[in-house]
């Protein structure tokens, strides 16, 4: 039997069973229906005698945490997919990591009609996805020439490795050994922020110094502190579906709240499922108004004598005039903005936020006693808040609740970002880029556009004044940014398809994705069931912290291959592939990995030892040795902060000088203290809402990370894409639960289902960010991909994604 009608069989012979699952019928019909990628015609299922062996492989996607599973093989196919065994249940730290849904849908993902076969060269107009075979050896040489030709004509600055988070987790395979090659080759135009957290990122070392890492984790306490908490306060933090991972930061949650009881309250425009899942007190607020909220809460904080005037002039700058810099005019603090004795003459009241936040002024009121009189409050922010035309400003004033309120630095507290994550130690194979040149990720499109025009004043360029070539090469691997997850899709497509900017596309990925449409050269790479790998938990597990190593399940299917093999011919090809390979075969690299590791961990396994192990190691962290600020809180003179006053920085002098040299578009301020700044297309866009009257903001699924996962028929039944309206605005539009409705505004037009509820605020709508753009003939997407919708216009500070800053429309189709 060939191996495609094996896979047919496993795959099809299941079906009894899985139509006995109310749950995933739909699934099974889809799956029966599609055309499965082999030429062989289906056949009936057989009886299956063949003996089962087991791998460990991992879900290695952009969601946070890393799920290591285990496969399940018979002859040769994937037949299940099972969760690692853990050590002991009872023991948290100990417990079995159990992959969410995603995970669990690997070998379906895996086993994909739109998997990639072959190497692919574009035949037709760039964008319209017509492409003809060719063989590895015309494909390698392709990448080989045109990097020689972009560097020779350009300069590396033209190259820009693209970002993309679709193997985030993995660690030797595919991003880092593609930089490797790179950086021999002279290197290439790199990037800073990311699409997730820009502007959280940005703005957090003004007020508490530089963190060691893009993520910030280590000046942010462990959710596992949460078990000395009496009373917890997210916004916009959803857990309960962006960190689903048995291993992860819900596990965590979930454990430390059964020791504290705590009480839960979620700030958010929609009743997610978070609120649910901790049993918390759903505040829904209007998008952008955050900063709003907080200030509100310090009036009442000061009005009635709730703030400790001594301990925030001995840990801050900028909280009372008294406590200001010498070169900050007067009523420029904190305070003193709040009262309404700043510039604006604004007090700022609680019925004043009310109107903004649309949260009853007697529930703010009541929000800041509760914080305030709190044994132990902790307060974070989800990504979502930030990811906003105004994030930075929204950012920066969550973090004031707890230094406003003394809840900082002791145990069950948080500093008002995320939460914290501790990483297992990893060795890897990269090398410095040469090219010391960095733009923020979210501006790709503009070094394609006008990148000799972009400035360090203007655009936030890092390494030089000004870009001296705009971007000719785009190199995508395993990234769906491009065609997708960038906004304002429509202007993106009019920026790739003109052959004269950007002249060599390339796309390296497992699924023929919005994004490998517009390839010039498309290559097929290896899946995580067909790859081997060491990795380890990735940036928010938690404190539960471990150590995997990944071995190839199933043999790869078509032409694909490892991605160091392909890398190493391209090597070969401009000259260095010595200095690629060092001498090592991509196993010898990864053994070689672990073996640094290991002369650090000493009590490690020899490598020989891990065949078959899975998880080799793990850990759980200390949460008391990881509270935000706790040093400098015990001791403010012993452990200052990492900002120029040794101090938390209300008002940021540095601020001060970046809102007077930073060259900005109208509308967008910077400012030295956290102000509430009202955003364009925002709730007081008062002429667009007119004409766009809904606020349309985005947010994560079960049913796929970012865009992974997204065209895997299984988890569209489970979990499928639609727009929340609340039932008031459904009401006036006579739109239905259920209704096909048209969401657009001036950039675009989607198509998806209407979930009609009281789950979302009034005014407010959101769209699931990451389902696949797919336009007919009328320009309409009919993927229901929310960034045909979602504006370019970067934020001001950080530059960051502004993606949920939107006005719209929706009416039935």
């Amino acid at each position: 039997m060939t191996i495609s009608n094996k896979i047919k069989s496993h795959l099809l012979s299941r079906r009894t069973f899985i139509h006995t699952s109310a749950t995933v019928t739909g699934a099974v019909a889809a799956v029966s229906s599609m055309a499965l990628p082999f030429k062989a015609q289906a056949i009936s299922p057989t009886v299956d005698l063949a003996e089962e062996t087991i791998k460990y492989s991992a879900c290695l996607v952009n969601c946070g945490s890393r799920c290591p599973f285990k496969v399940h093989v018979k002859d040769g196919v994937a037949v299940k997919i099972s969760p690692e065994d853990g050590v002991d249940e009872a023991i948290f730290g100990q417990h079995q990591i159990r992959p969410c849904l995603r995970g669990r849908s690997a070998r379906w993902r895996t086993y994909n009609p739109d998997r990639l076969k072959y190497p692919m060269l574009r035949v037709g107009k760039r964008g319209e996805g017509k492409f003809k075979r060719i063989s590895w050896d015309e494909a390698t040489t392709i990448v080989a020439k045109e990097l020689r030709r972009v560097i020779d004509t350009h300069g590396n600055e033209a190259i820009y490795y693209q970002y993309g988070s679709g193997l985030t987790g993995a660690n030797l395979q595919g991003r880092n050994t593609c930089k490797r090659l790179l950086n021999i080759a002279g290197g290439f135009l790199d990037m800073h922020n990311t699409y997730s957290e820009a502007q959280l990122n940005c703005i957090q070392p003004y007020v508490f110094g530089q963190a060691g890492n893009i993520y910030g984790t280590e000046q942010q306490t462990l959710f596992a502190e949460i078990k000395n908490s009496d009373l917890v306060v997210m916004f916009g933090q959803n857990l309960a579906e962006t960190r689903m991972s048995g291993g992860g930061q819900i596990a965590e949650i979930y454990h430390a709240l059964e020791q504290s009881k705590a009480k839960v309250i979620i700030i958010d425009p929609r009743r997610t499922d978070s609120v649910t899942a901790f049993d918390s007190e759903w505040l829904p607020i209007r998008p952008g108004t955050d900063a709003a909220l907080v200030a509100a809460m310090g009036y009442v904080l000061i009005k009635e004598d709730l703030i400790n005037e001594e301990m925030l002039k001995q840990y801050t700058v900028g909280w009372s005039d008294d406590t200001l810099p010498a070169t900050a005019s007067s009523n420029a603090s904190y305070k003193s903005y709040i009262l309404g004795l700043g510039e604006d003459k604004t007090p700022k009241t609680p019925e004043w936020a009310s109107e903004l936040t649309g949260i009853p002024a007697d529930r703010i009121k009541q929000l800041a006693r509760e914080i305030a009189n709190a044994k132990a409050a902790w307060v974070s922010q989800g990504w979502g808040v930030q990811r906003t035309q105004t994030g930075e400003h929204a950012a920066r004033a969550i973090m004031m609740l707890p230094i406003m309120t003394g809840q900082f630095g002791r145990p069950g507290t948080n500093i008002g970002t995320w939460g914290g994550s501790v990483g297992y130690t990893l060795s890897g194979l990269a090398l410095p880029n040469p090219v010391k040149v960095s733009i923020p990720c979210f501006l790709w499109t503009d070094a394609i556009v006008r990148g000799t025009e972009m400035t360090a004043a203007k655009d936030y360029i890092k390494g030089k004044d000004r870009l001296s070539t705009n971007v000719k090469f785009l190199w995508n691997y395993a990234s769906n940014i491009s065609g997708n997850q960038h906004s304002d899709l429509n202007r993106t497509h009019e920026i790739l398809t003109d052959e004269s900017l950007c002249e060599f596309n390339l796309v390296w990925d497992n699924h023929m994705t919005a994004s490998a449409k517009y390839a010039d050269l498309l290559l097929p790479d290896v899946s995580t069931l067909e790859s081997d790998d060491l990795i380890n938990n990735s940036y928010q597990s938690g404190s539960y912290h471990y150590l995997v190593r990944l071995q190839q399940a199933v043999e790869p299917m078509w032409e694909n291959r490892a991605t160091y093999d392909v890398l190493a011919e391209i090597a070969e090809k401009m000259g260095f592939k010595d200095k690629f390979t060092e001498g090592r075969t991509y196993q010898e690299w990864i053994e070689h990995a672990y073996n640094e590791v290991r002369k650090k961990e000493t009590h490690l396994p020899t490598f020989a030892e891990t065949d078959g192990m899975g998880i080799i190691d793990r850990r759980i962290a200390d949460s008391s040795k990881h509270i935000a600020l706790k040093d400098f809180r015990d001791n403010p003179q012993a452990h200052p902060l990492k900002t120029p006053s040794g101090k938390i920085e209300i008002y940021s002098e540095a601020l001060a000088q970046v809102a007077k040299e930073r060259e900005i578009l109208p509308g967008d301020r910077i400012t030295a203290i956290p102000e509430y700044q009202p955003a364009v297309e925002g709730c007081e866009d008062h002429e667009m809402l007119k004409k766009y009257p809904l606020q349309l903001t985005g947010f994560h699924t079960k049913g796929h990370c970012h865009s992974t996962y997204s065209s895997v028929a299984q988890l569209k039944e489970v979990a499928p894409d639609a727009v929340w309206m609340n039932t008031l605005d459904a009401q006036s539009r006579q739109i239905k639960n259920g209704d096909i409705v048209e969401i657009f505004n001036d950039r675009g037009r989607i198509h998806l289902p209407a979930k009609v509820t009281a789950r979302i605020m009034p005014g407010t709508a959101a769209v699931p960010e990451g389902a696949w753009a797919k336009t007919n003939k009328k320009g309409v997407d009919v993927g229901g991909c929310i960034n045909r919708l979602t504006t370019q216009r970067a934020t001001a500070l950080a530059k960051g994604n502004p993606q949920h800053t939107n006005l719209v429309e929706i009416q039935s189709v």
